[in-house]
Protein backbone atom coordinates (compact mmCIF):
# COMPACT_ATOMS: atom_id res chain seq x y z
CA UNK A 1 0.00 0.00 0.00
CA UNK A 2 1.35 3.44 -0.99
CA UNK A 3 0.42 6.81 0.50
CA UNK A 4 -0.72 9.80 -1.53
CA UNK A 5 2.78 11.34 -1.60
CA UNK A 6 4.05 8.22 -3.43
CA UNK A 7 6.20 6.95 -0.52
CA UNK A 8 6.62 3.22 -0.02
CA UNK A 9 4.99 2.02 3.18
CA UNK A 10 5.22 -1.74 2.84
CA UNK A 11 8.36 -3.52 4.06
CA UNK A 12 8.05 -6.03 1.21
CA UNK A 13 7.88 -3.17 -1.29
CA UNK A 14 11.01 -1.62 0.23
CA UNK A 15 12.84 -4.96 0.02
CA UNK A 16 11.82 -5.35 -3.62
CA UNK A 17 12.98 -1.82 -4.42
CA UNK A 18 16.32 -2.49 -2.71
CA UNK A 19 16.71 -5.65 -4.81
CA UNK A 20 16.03 -3.64 -7.96
CA UNK A 21 18.54 -0.98 -6.92
CA UNK A 22 21.16 -3.68 -6.29
CA UNK A 23 20.53 -5.09 -9.76
CA UNK A 24 21.13 -1.68 -11.38
CA UNK A 25 24.30 -1.26 -9.33
CA UNK A 26 25.54 -4.70 -10.43
CA UNK A 27 24.98 -3.72 -14.08
CA UNK A 28 27.03 -0.56 -13.64
CA UNK A 29 29.85 -2.35 -11.81
CA UNK A 30 29.97 -5.19 -14.33
CA UNK A 31 30.33 -2.84 -17.30
CA UNK A 32 32.75 -0.63 -15.39
CA UNK A 33 34.95 -3.65 -14.67
CA UNK A 34 34.68 -4.74 -18.29
CA UNK A 35 35.71 -1.26 -19.50
CA UNK A 36 38.71 -1.11 -17.16
CA UNK A 37 39.76 -4.61 -18.22
CA UNK A 38 39.58 -3.76 -21.91
CA UNK A 39 41.62 -0.60 -21.34
CA UNK A 40 44.26 -2.62 -19.47
CA UNK A 41 44.41 -5.17 -22.28
CA UNK A 42 44.80 -2.45 -24.89
CA UNK A 43 47.61 -0.87 -22.84
CA UNK A 44 49.36 -4.25 -22.68
CA UNK A 45 48.99 -4.89 -26.40
CA UNK A 46 50.22 -1.37 -27.14
CA UNK A 47 53.24 -1.87 -24.90
CA UNK A 48 54.00 -5.22 -26.54
CA UNK A 49 53.72 -3.99 -30.13
CA UNK A 50 55.57 -0.70 -29.57
CA UNK A 51 58.28 -2.54 -27.62
CA UNK A 52 58.52 -5.16 -30.35
CA UNK A 53 58.88 -2.62 -33.14
CA UNK A 54 61.52 -0.57 -31.33
CA UNK A 55 63.39 -3.74 -30.28
CA UNK A 56 63.62 -4.91 -33.89
CA UNK A 57 64.87 -1.51 -35.03
CA UNK A 58 67.52 -1.46 -32.30
CA UNK A 59 68.68 -5.02 -33.02
CA UNK A 60 69.00 -4.42 -36.74
CA UNK A 61 71.14 -1.33 -36.06
CA UNK A 62 68.63 0.93 -37.76
CA UNK A 63 68.16 2.86 -34.52
CA UNK A 64 70.23 3.87 -31.55
CA UNK A 65 69.53 5.48 -28.18
CA UNK A 66 69.39 8.91 -29.81
CA UNK A 67 66.63 7.82 -32.18
CA UNK A 68 64.54 6.48 -29.28
CA UNK A 69 64.86 9.88 -27.58
CA UNK A 70 63.78 11.57 -30.81
CA UNK A 71 60.79 9.20 -31.01
CA UNK A 72 59.74 10.12 -27.47
CA UNK A 73 59.95 13.82 -28.37
CA UNK A 74 57.99 13.23 -31.57
CA UNK A 75 55.22 11.36 -29.77
CA UNK A 76 54.94 14.13 -27.19
CA UNK A 77 54.73 16.74 -29.95
CA UNK A 78 51.96 14.81 -31.68
CA UNK A 79 49.85 14.66 -28.52
CA UNK A 80 51.11 16.71 -25.52
CA UNK A 81 48.28 15.32 -23.33
CA UNK A 82 49.34 11.72 -23.86
CA UNK A 83 51.30 10.14 -21.01
CA UNK A 84 53.47 7.04 -20.70
CA UNK A 85 55.59 7.31 -23.85
CA UNK A 86 58.72 9.04 -22.61
CA UNK A 87 62.13 7.55 -23.34
CA UNK A 88 62.24 5.53 -20.10
CA UNK A 89 58.75 4.13 -20.69
CA UNK A 90 59.61 3.21 -24.28
CA UNK A 91 62.59 1.22 -23.03
CA UNK A 92 60.31 -0.48 -20.47
CA UNK A 93 58.17 -1.62 -23.40
CA UNK A 94 61.26 -2.95 -25.16
CA UNK A 95 62.23 -4.84 -22.01
CA UNK A 96 58.66 -6.18 -21.72
CA UNK A 97 58.84 -7.56 -25.27
CA UNK A 98 62.42 -8.85 -25.09
CA UNK A 99 61.83 -10.66 -21.80
CA UNK A 100 58.64 -12.45 -22.76
CA UNK A 101 59.25 -13.11 -26.44
CA UNK A 102 62.12 -15.44 -25.57
CA UNK A 103 61.86 -19.08 -26.63
CA UNK A 104 62.72 -20.14 -23.07
CA UNK A 105 59.71 -18.25 -21.69
CA UNK A 106 57.37 -19.80 -24.27
CA UNK A 107 58.72 -23.25 -23.44
CA UNK A 108 58.14 -22.65 -19.72
CA UNK A 109 54.50 -21.77 -20.42
CA UNK A 110 54.09 -25.03 -22.34
CA UNK A 111 55.81 -27.11 -19.66
CA UNK A 112 53.49 -25.70 -16.98
CA UNK A 113 50.36 -26.33 -19.12
CA UNK A 114 49.12 -22.82 -18.44
CA UNK A 115 46.77 -22.56 -21.42
CA UNK A 116 43.65 -23.77 -19.56
CA UNK A 117 44.33 -21.57 -16.52
CA UNK A 118 44.94 -18.50 -18.65
CA UNK A 119 42.05 -19.05 -21.06
CA UNK A 120 39.66 -19.52 -18.15
CA UNK A 121 40.86 -16.29 -16.54
CA UNK A 122 40.78 -14.40 -19.84
CA UNK A 123 37.23 -15.59 -20.45
CA UNK A 124 36.23 -14.04 -17.11
CA UNK A 125 37.78 -10.76 -18.24
CA UNK A 126 35.69 -10.66 -21.38
CA UNK A 127 36.13 -11.34 -25.09
CA UNK A 128 39.30 -9.99 -26.67
CA UNK A 129 38.80 -8.92 -30.25
CA UNK A 130 41.39 -9.93 -32.81
CA UNK A 131 43.10 -6.93 -34.38
CA UNK A 132 45.13 -6.40 -37.52
CA UNK A 133 48.63 -6.10 -36.11
CA UNK A 134 50.51 -5.45 -39.33
CA UNK A 135 52.39 -2.13 -39.07
CA UNK A 136 51.99 0.43 -41.81
CA UNK A 137 54.53 0.07 -44.66
CA UNK A 138 56.43 -2.74 -42.95
CA UNK A 139 57.16 -6.33 -43.88
CA UNK A 140 58.14 -7.25 -40.30
CA UNK A 141 56.21 -10.23 -38.94
CA UNK A 142 55.11 -9.46 -35.38
CA UNK A 143 54.63 -12.03 -32.62
CA UNK A 144 51.31 -12.37 -30.79
CA UNK A 145 51.41 -11.37 -27.14
CA UNK A 146 51.30 -14.42 -24.80
CA UNK A 147 47.85 -14.52 -23.22
CA UNK A 148 49.42 -15.06 -19.78
CA UNK A 149 50.61 -11.45 -19.84
CA UNK A 150 47.04 -10.17 -20.17
CA UNK A 151 46.13 -11.31 -16.65
CA UNK A 152 47.62 -8.25 -14.91
CA UNK A 153 48.13 -4.56 -15.82
CA UNK A 154 51.40 -3.18 -17.21
CA UNK A 155 52.27 -1.43 -13.92
CA UNK A 156 52.27 -4.83 -12.21
CA UNK A 157 54.48 -6.23 -14.97
CA UNK A 158 56.99 -3.45 -14.29
CA UNK A 159 57.22 -4.57 -10.65
CA UNK A 160 57.73 -8.19 -11.69
CA UNK A 161 60.29 -7.36 -14.39
CA UNK A 162 62.33 -5.15 -12.07
CA UNK A 163 62.22 -7.35 -8.96
CA UNK A 164 62.20 -10.99 -10.15
CA UNK A 165 65.21 -12.86 -11.51
CA UNK A 166 63.77 -16.06 -12.96
CA UNK A 167 60.91 -17.05 -15.27
CA UNK A 168 59.53 -19.26 -12.50
CA UNK A 169 59.19 -16.29 -10.18
CA UNK A 170 57.70 -14.06 -12.88
CA UNK A 171 55.08 -16.62 -13.88
CA UNK A 172 54.15 -17.30 -10.26
CA UNK A 173 53.59 -13.62 -9.47
CA UNK A 174 51.51 -13.12 -12.63
CA UNK A 175 49.25 -15.98 -11.57
CA UNK A 176 49.22 -15.00 -7.90
CA UNK A 177 48.51 -11.31 -8.58
CA UNK A 178 45.64 -12.29 -10.88
CA UNK A 179 44.19 -14.86 -8.48
CA UNK A 180 44.46 -12.55 -5.45
CA UNK A 181 43.43 -9.38 -7.37
CA UNK A 182 46.51 -7.59 -6.06
CA UNK A 183 47.03 -3.89 -6.63
CA UNK A 184 50.50 -2.88 -7.78
CA UNK A 185 51.66 -1.79 -4.31
CA UNK A 186 50.33 -5.02 -2.81
CA UNK A 187 52.17 -7.05 -5.43
CA UNK A 188 55.36 -5.14 -4.65
CA UNK A 189 55.15 -6.10 -1.00
CA UNK A 190 54.51 -9.75 -1.87
CA UNK A 191 57.62 -9.83 -4.05
CA UNK A 192 59.82 -8.05 -1.51
CA UNK A 193 58.63 -10.42 1.22
CA UNK A 194 59.21 -13.48 -0.96
CA UNK A 195 55.69 -14.85 -1.10
CA UNK A 196 56.92 -17.20 -3.84
CA UNK A 197 59.49 -18.83 -1.57
CA UNK A 198 57.03 -19.02 1.32
CA UNK A 199 54.01 -20.36 -0.56
CA UNK A 200 56.02 -22.77 -2.72
CA UNK A 201 57.97 -24.18 0.21
CA UNK A 202 57.10 -27.89 0.43
CA UNK A 203 58.67 -28.25 3.86
CA UNK A 204 55.84 -26.62 5.78
CA UNK A 205 55.11 -27.64 9.35
CA UNK A 206 51.61 -29.11 8.92
CA UNK A 207 49.85 -31.70 11.05
CA UNK A 208 48.78 -34.97 9.36
CA UNK A 209 45.18 -34.05 10.18
CA UNK A 210 45.51 -30.75 8.32
CA UNK A 211 46.93 -32.50 5.26
CA UNK A 212 44.17 -35.11 5.27
CA UNK A 213 41.35 -32.61 5.81
CA UNK A 214 42.78 -29.98 3.44
CA UNK A 215 45.26 -31.64 1.03
CA UNK A 216 45.78 -28.41 -0.95
CA UNK A 217 46.56 -26.12 1.97
CA UNK A 218 50.28 -26.17 1.13
CA UNK A 219 49.43 -23.97 -1.89
CA UNK A 220 47.14 -21.69 0.11
CA UNK A 221 48.87 -21.14 3.47
CA UNK A 222 52.26 -19.49 3.92
CA UNK A 223 54.81 -20.88 6.35
CA UNK A 224 56.19 -17.47 7.26
CA UNK A 225 54.96 -13.90 7.60
CA UNK A 226 56.89 -10.65 7.44
CA UNK A 227 55.81 -8.16 10.06
CA UNK A 228 58.30 -5.40 9.26
CA UNK A 229 55.41 -2.94 9.03
CA UNK A 230 55.08 -3.16 12.83
CA UNK A 231 58.52 -1.68 13.54
CA UNK A 232 58.80 -3.97 16.55
CA UNK A 233 61.85 -3.61 18.81
CA UNK A 234 64.26 -6.54 18.85
CA UNK A 235 62.89 -7.52 22.27
CA UNK A 236 59.09 -7.49 22.29
CA UNK A 237 56.26 -9.34 23.98
CA UNK A 238 53.02 -10.88 22.73
CA UNK A 239 51.05 -7.77 23.71
CA UNK A 240 53.22 -5.59 21.44
CA UNK A 241 52.86 -8.09 18.60
CA UNK A 242 49.11 -8.47 19.07
CA UNK A 243 48.45 -4.73 19.29
CA UNK A 244 50.64 -4.01 16.26
CA UNK A 245 48.87 -6.58 14.09
CA UNK A 246 45.48 -5.15 15.01
CA UNK A 247 46.65 -1.65 14.11
CA UNK A 248 47.93 -2.93 10.75
CA UNK A 249 45.34 -5.63 10.09
CA UNK A 250 45.15 -4.87 6.36
CA UNK A 251 48.90 -5.38 5.97
CA UNK A 252 48.71 -8.58 8.00
CA UNK A 253 45.87 -9.95 5.85
CA UNK A 254 47.91 -9.21 2.75
CA UNK A 255 50.77 -11.17 4.34
CA UNK A 256 48.46 -14.11 5.01
CA UNK A 257 46.58 -13.92 1.70
CA UNK A 258 43.43 -12.11 0.61
CA UNK A 259 41.22 -15.15 1.23
CA UNK A 260 41.51 -14.43 4.97
CA UNK A 261 38.65 -12.41 6.46
CA UNK A 262 39.19 -10.95 9.92
CA UNK A 263 36.53 -11.96 12.47
CA UNK A 264 37.66 -10.80 15.90
CA UNK A 265 40.56 -10.23 18.25
CA UNK A 266 40.67 -12.19 21.53
CA UNK A 267 37.66 -14.20 20.43
CA UNK A 268 36.01 -15.79 23.46
CA UNK A 269 35.15 -19.48 23.66
CA UNK A 270 33.54 -21.09 26.69
CA UNK A 271 34.97 -24.40 27.89
CA UNK A 272 33.13 -25.65 30.95
CA UNK A 273 33.20 -22.82 33.45
CA UNK A 274 36.28 -21.21 31.92
CA UNK A 275 36.45 -18.52 29.24
CA UNK A 276 39.35 -18.86 26.81
CA UNK A 277 40.50 -16.19 24.36
CA UNK A 278 41.83 -16.89 20.87
CA UNK A 279 44.36 -14.21 19.88
CA UNK A 280 43.03 -13.70 16.34
CA UNK A 281 40.13 -15.39 14.58
CA UNK A 282 39.78 -15.34 10.78
CA UNK A 283 37.57 -16.97 8.19
CA UNK A 284 39.12 -18.43 5.04
CA UNK A 285 36.87 -18.02 2.00
CA UNK A 286 38.40 -20.70 -0.21
CA UNK A 287 38.68 -23.32 2.54
CA UNK A 288 35.34 -22.23 4.05
CA UNK A 289 36.48 -22.60 7.62
CA UNK A 290 37.41 -20.64 10.71
CA UNK A 291 41.14 -20.08 11.29
CA UNK A 292 42.45 -19.51 14.82
CA UNK A 293 45.84 -17.79 15.08
CA UNK A 294 47.87 -17.90 18.27
CA UNK A 295 50.73 -15.40 18.59
CA UNK A 296 53.97 -16.36 20.32
CA UNK A 297 57.16 -14.34 20.78
CA UNK A 298 59.24 -17.32 21.89
CA UNK A 299 60.38 -20.35 19.92
CA UNK A 300 57.83 -23.12 19.37
CA UNK A 301 57.07 -25.25 22.43
CA UNK A 302 55.16 -28.59 22.36
CA UNK A 303 52.60 -27.34 24.89
CA UNK A 304 51.35 -24.78 22.33
CA UNK A 305 49.65 -27.62 20.43
CA UNK A 306 47.50 -28.75 23.37
CA UNK A 307 46.17 -25.24 23.80
CA UNK A 308 45.37 -24.96 20.09
CA UNK A 309 43.62 -28.37 20.13
CA UNK A 310 41.34 -27.05 22.86
CA UNK A 311 40.52 -23.89 20.89
CA UNK A 312 39.72 -25.79 17.69
CA UNK A 313 37.48 -28.27 19.51
CA UNK A 314 35.57 -25.38 21.11
CA UNK A 315 35.20 -23.61 17.75
CA UNK A 316 33.93 -26.73 16.00
CA UNK A 317 31.46 -27.60 18.76
CA UNK A 318 30.05 -24.17 19.52
CA UNK A 319 30.91 -21.68 16.77
CA UNK A 320 31.28 -23.49 13.44
CA UNK A 321 28.18 -23.57 11.26
CA UNK A 322 26.88 -26.77 9.69
CA UNK A 323 27.89 -25.68 6.17
CA UNK A 324 31.47 -24.86 7.24
CA UNK A 325 34.50 -27.14 7.31
CA UNK A 326 36.53 -28.04 10.42
CA UNK A 327 38.46 -25.15 11.94
CA UNK A 328 42.20 -24.71 11.35
CA UNK A 329 44.84 -23.53 13.81
CA UNK A 330 48.00 -21.55 13.02
CA UNK A 331 50.67 -21.01 15.65
CA UNK A 332 52.79 -18.01 14.65
CA UNK A 333 56.15 -17.85 16.38
CA UNK A 334 59.59 -16.36 15.61
CA UNK A 335 61.25 -19.72 14.96
CA UNK A 336 60.79 -23.45 15.49
CA UNK A 337 62.91 -26.58 15.77
CA UNK A 338 61.42 -28.66 12.98
CA UNK A 339 62.18 -31.95 14.69
CA UNK A 340 60.26 -30.88 17.79
CA UNK A 341 57.40 -29.64 15.61
CA UNK A 342 57.31 -32.88 13.61
CA UNK A 343 57.24 -35.02 16.75
CA UNK A 344 54.51 -32.88 18.30
CA UNK A 345 52.28 -32.56 15.23
CA UNK A 346 52.49 -36.26 14.37
CA UNK A 347 50.21 -37.09 17.33
CA UNK A 348 47.95 -34.06 17.03
CA UNK A 349 44.38 -34.85 16.00
CA UNK A 350 43.70 -31.25 14.95
CA UNK A 351 44.34 -29.54 11.59
CA UNK A 352 47.19 -27.31 12.75
CA UNK A 353 50.27 -25.68 11.25
CA UNK A 354 53.24 -23.82 12.69
CA UNK A 355 54.38 -20.68 10.86
CA UNK A 356 57.36 -18.43 11.50
CA UNK A 357 57.85 -14.73 11.18
CA UNK A 358 61.43 -14.76 10.00
CA UNK A 359 63.21 -14.79 6.62
CA UNK A 360 64.06 -18.09 4.95
CA UNK A 361 65.08 -18.99 1.39
CA UNK A 362 64.68 -22.29 -0.45
CA UNK A 363 66.59 -23.63 -3.51
CA UNK A 364 65.40 -22.64 -7.00
CA UNK A 365 65.05 -26.25 -8.21
CA UNK A 366 62.66 -26.97 -5.35
CA UNK A 367 60.65 -23.86 -6.19
CA UNK A 368 60.53 -24.82 -9.89
CA UNK A 369 59.03 -28.22 -9.04
CA UNK A 370 56.58 -26.57 -6.65
CA UNK A 371 55.53 -24.08 -9.34
CA UNK A 372 54.60 -26.97 -11.64
CA UNK A 373 52.41 -28.44 -8.91
CA UNK A 374 50.95 -25.01 -8.09
CA UNK A 375 49.88 -24.56 -11.74
CA UNK A 376 48.33 -28.04 -11.66
CA UNK A 377 46.48 -27.00 -8.49
CA UNK A 378 45.12 -23.86 -10.21
CA UNK A 379 44.06 -25.95 -13.19
CA UNK A 380 42.12 -28.35 -10.98
CA UNK A 381 40.40 -25.47 -9.20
Amino acid sequence: MKSSNNKITSISERDELTRQFEYVNSLIERHRFSAITKVNIEVLMTSWEVGEYISIQLKTSHWGSKVVSELADYLKLQNPQRRGFGKRHLYNMVKFYDLYSRVEFSEMIKILHLSEIVQSSIAQLGYIEKVDRRPLKSSITLLAIPELLLLIPFTSHLEIMNRCNTDEERIFYMLYASQQSLRTEELRRCIVNQTYASLMNRDKMLSPKLLSEYPKTEFMLKDKAFVDFLNLPEVHNEQHLHKGLLEHIKDFILELGKDFLFVESEFRVQVGGTTKRIDLLFYHRALQCLVAIELKTVDFQPEFIGKMDLYLEALDRDVKRDNENPSIGIILCPSADRSIVEYTLSRSLSPTMVAEYRRKLIPIDVMRKSLEEYCEFLNNR
